[in-house]
C-alpha cells in the first residue's frame, strides 16, 4: 500500500512546507511494508529467501504464518501472495480484518487490550497444538503487538491496569515492555516456547527507538534479556499497581531453532529523508534516531544543531506524562505545538507518527511562523492547549494537522526541522 499524505495540497502553502512534506513522504515511502518485503523477500521454487537467509520449504511438512502488530496485515497479504498453498494455516492480529485465502484474520484493540485481543491470541495458542520439529513458522512481528498479543486471559486486565498507570509516569517504552513481558505468556520469548520445537523465521519490523529489534511487540520470538527483578524495579520506580508477574523463558533450547531477521526501522526512513533533502538542494543531518526525551528537551536538541545544516532530521518517540487530560492528540502533535512558539522566520517543523495514528485520526502536525499568527486571529492560546494536552483541537482549528490514515507500517515517529 502506497503511503500518502491525504491533505498535502492544503498544507503545502509555502515552498518550505512543500519541501518538508516531500521529505517526510520519502521517509514514509521507504518503510511501506509491502515494498520493504518486495525488496528483501523472494520465492524461487521451494526456496524462500529473506535478505541473505534462505530456507527450503520442502524440508517441512507444514508452514504456518503468524502476524502481530500494525504491519501484520500488509506483511501477511504479501507473504500469502507469494507462498499461496504452501501455507498450511495462520493467524493475523491487526487493527482491522483482511480477506485471506489461507489465514485467519482478527481485528484487535490498541493501545488498551480487550476481550477481542484475548480471543485472537487464543487462536495463536491453538495453532501451536501438535507442533513439531518438522513444522516451519513464519512470524511477522511489528509495532503495536505488545497490546495486541494478550495471553493468558488474566494478562488483559493486568495490561490495562499497567498501561493506564504507566501513561501517567512519562517513562519510556522499553521500561513499559520490561513489565509487559513479565505479565505475559507469549511476550518475552513466550511465543518461541509455545511453538518449540518448530523452526521459526521472524520478520521483524522495528518501532523501538535505537533499533532494539528484540523489544518489538515485547520480543515474542527473542530470548528476553530482562528479568523478573528488572520488572519489579520498574514497578517500584513508578509506583505502579500490583501485578501478577512471572519470569520469561530463559532456556536456550527454545531459541536455538529461531532466526529473527530485522527488516526495517526508523533509520530506514531517516536515510530516505536525508537523500530527499539533499536532492532538494538542502544540507541535511540527523540529530538522533532514538529521541525519547520530553518535548521541551527534544525541541532543544534540534535547536542545538549547527546552523550549517538547514534540514535537521530525527526519529524516536518523545516521553509524555499524561497525569489527567480530556485532550486529544498524541506526542507528535504535542511536539509540534511545543515547537510553534520558538520557530524563527522561514522555519518549518513537522512531527509525524509513521503508523498514521498519533493518538487520533491525524498522523501529526506541521508548523511554521504562520501557525501562531492564525492561532492569535482565532483567539487560541498555545500554552493552554499544551497544559490540557489537547494539540489536536488546536491544530484542527489552525489547519495544520497531517492526515495519512493507517499506513500499515510502524517505525516510530519522524521529525524534521527546515531552516532558511
Amino acid at each position: 500500500m502506497a503511503i500518502k499524505i491525504k491533505n498535502s495540497n492544503q498544507l503545502a502553502v509555502t515552498a518550505s512546507r512543500k519541501n518538508a512534506l516531500a521529505i517526510i513522504s520519502a521517509g514514509l515511502a521507504a518503510v511501506a511494508t509491502a515494498d520493504v518485503l518486495k525488496k528483501q523477500v523472494n520465492l524461487n521454487g521451494p526456496t524462500l529467501t529473506v535478505k541473505n537467509y534462505a530456507v527450503n520449504l520442502d524440508d517441512y511438512k507444514r508452514v504456518f504464518l503468524i502476524g502481530i502488530g500494525k504491519a501484520a496485515n500488509e506483511a501477511a497479504l504479501f507473504l500469502e501472495s507469494i507462498l499461496g498453498n504452501k501455507i498450511t494455516d495462520g493467524v493475523v492480529l491487526d487493527l482491522k480484518t483482511e480477506r485471506y485465502d489461507r489465514l485467519q484474520s482478527y481485528a484487535v484493540h490498541h493501545p488498551r487490550p480487550s476481550s477481542e485481543n484475548i480471543a485472537a491470541s487464543k487462536k495463536i495458542v491453538e495453532l501451536a497444538h501438535g507442533i513439531s520439529s518438522s513444522d516451519l513458522v513464519l512470524a511477522v512481528v511489528s509495532g503495536g503487538g505488545s497490546a495486541m498479543l494478550c495471553w493468558p486471559e488474566t494478562e488483559c486486565d493486568d495490561s490495562i491496569k499497567l498501561y493506564d498507570a504507566f501513561l501517567r509516569t512519562g517513562g519510556n517504552i522499553r521500561e513499559l515492555n520490561t513489565v509487559r513481558k513479565h505479565i505475559s505468556g507469549l511476550k518475552g520469548g513466550g511465543l518461541a516456547q509455545l511453538f518449540y520445537p518448530a523452526r521459526i523465521l521472524g520478520f521483524i519490523f522495528c518501532d523501538i527507538a535505537g533499533n532494539h529489534y528484540d523489544e518489538v511487540a515485547s520480543g515474542p520470538t527473542y530470548l528476553d534479556k530482562t528479568t523478573l527483578a528488572d520488572a519489579e524495579d520498574v514497578i517500584r520506580k513508578y509506583s505502579l499497581p500490583e501485578l501478577k508477574l512471572n519470569e520469561t523463558p530463559k532456556e536456550e533450547r527454545y531459541f536455538a531453532n529461531i532466526t529473527n531477521i530485522p527488516l526495517v526501522s526508523n533509520e530506514t526512513a531517516l536515510k530516505a529523508m536525508t537523500e530527499k533533502a539533499a536532492e532538494l538542494g538542502l544540507k541535511p543531518t540527523v540529530v538522533s534516531a532514538a529521541i525519547t526525551a520530553a518535548a521541551p528537551t527534544a525541541a532543544a536538541a534540534f535547536r542545538e544543531v549547527s546552523p550549517n545544516y538547514n534540514a535537521v532530521l530525527g526519529g524516536g518517540e518523545i516521553a509524555v506524562a499524561v497525569k489527567q487530560s480530556d485532550g486529544t492528540g498524541g506526542r507528535n502533535q504535542l511536539l509540534a505545538l511545543e515547537f510553534a512558539s520558538s520557530l524563527k522566520p522561514g522555519e518549518t517543523f513537522v512531527s509525524l507518527a509513521s503508523d498514521g495514528l498519533d493518538n487520533s485520526d491525524a498522523a501529526g502536525a506541521i508548523v511554521d511562523g504562520q501557525t501562531l499568527v492564525t492561532a492569535q486571529k482565532l483567539g487560541l492560546e498555545r500554552r493552554i492547549y499544551l497544559e490540557k494536552l489537547d494539540p489536536y483541537d488546536f491544530f484542527l482549528k489552525t489547519g495544520d494537522l497531517i492526515f495519512t490514515g493507517p499506513t500499515g507500517a510502524n517505525v516510530a515517529d519522524l521529525m524534521l526541522l527546515l531552516r532558511e
